[in-house]
């Protein structure tokens, strides 16, 4: 079965906020950390995972990732806290 996630990742102060969405969690984070992907995450230095959801259809992924794109911060905040409300990084434990 297919695995797709949606993912917010933030920099170490917790200030800046990238959503994607991937059916790789484990290689999209990798490349996230190590600058392998040009553009917003490498120019502000978005490299830890704080929240994922997982879901076993691509569109579902792709509709709450726009979702979560058009919160408002602080509900984005507060969807980060209901998992990890401390703000760790989330793979380390991958």
């Amino acid at each position: 079965m297919n695995r797709y996630y949606v993912y917010i990742m933030t920099n170490q102060y917790n200030n800046v906020m990238y959503i994607g969405v991937t059916n790789d969690l484990r290689r999209r984070v990798y490349e996230h950390k190590n600058g392998l992907l040009d553009g917003f995450t490498k120019k502000y230095n978005v490299h830890k995972l704080v929240y994922y959801e997982e879901t076993s259809d691509v569109r579902t992924a792709i509709t709450r990732e726009k979702q979560l794109k058009g919160l408002l911060r602080r509900k984005k905040d507060a969807l980060v806290e209901t998992m990890n409300p401390d703000w760790h990084e989330l793979s380390d434990s991958f």
